[in-house]
């Protein structure tokens, strides 16, 4: 595991010990940024499912301003500080132990809106409708941002979460990524 691209390129990571966490390849981190990205002009990136930190990672080392990290396993976030600290990130991020529902409603309170929303819960559960319908109804995103869900390749999502519309749908083996944007208006 690896930085793909970007300022750490080739910086490896460290993962998450033992079978809880199951981080994304290399080869589906590319493909997710070649679709998301493939860089950034700043920007706040939110890692909900933290883990290593990988995905955050890529989106700060392709230029993100800042990323708040967030995970409820105590490993995962020691590895996210590990990781952090060999990218040389610590003044870029913030990092949180915290389970993703009671994470979004301190971001709420917060009034904090973002660039790039980065999902990848683990493959037995999987609550991203309802989490992503939070994110939308709560302005967690910016108009112009974008939710990249990482899911098991069987999990349907809809095309449409309230006003968000999934513009992208690929698949990796077991893996699957879906990108919602909000819809654009239709000029009359």
């Amino acid at each position: 595991m690896r930085v793909v691209s970007g300022e750490c390129k080739g910086r490896p990571l460290k993962a998450v010990p033992g079978v809880s966490t199951r981080p994304t390849t290399d080869k589906v981190k590319e493909a997710i940024f070649n679709i998301i990205g493939p860089y950034y002009n700043g920007g706040l990136a939110l890692d909900l499912f933290g883990g290593s930190g990988g995905l955050g990672l890529e989106a700060l080392s392709r230029g993100m301003d800042k990323a708040i990290f967030v995970d409820r396993e105590g490993k995962a976030i020691a590895t996210i500080k590990k990781n952090v600290e060999a990218c040389r990130m610590e003044d870029r991020v913030e990092i949180y132990r915290n389970d993703a529902e009671r994470a979004l409603k301190a971001l709420i309170k917060r009034e904090v809106s973002f660039d790039l929303i980065l999902l990848d819960p683990p493959y037995n559960n999987q609550k991203i409708i309802s989490l992503i319908s939070v994110i939308e109804q709560n302005g967690l995103l910016k108009e112009d941002g974008t939710i990249m869900t990482e899911h098991a390749v069987e999990v349907q999502l809809p095309d449409e979460i309230g006003k968000l519309k999934k513009v992208r749908y690929e698949d990796y083996g077991i893996t699957a990524i879906s990108i919602y944007e909000f819809a654009l208006e239709e000029e009359e």
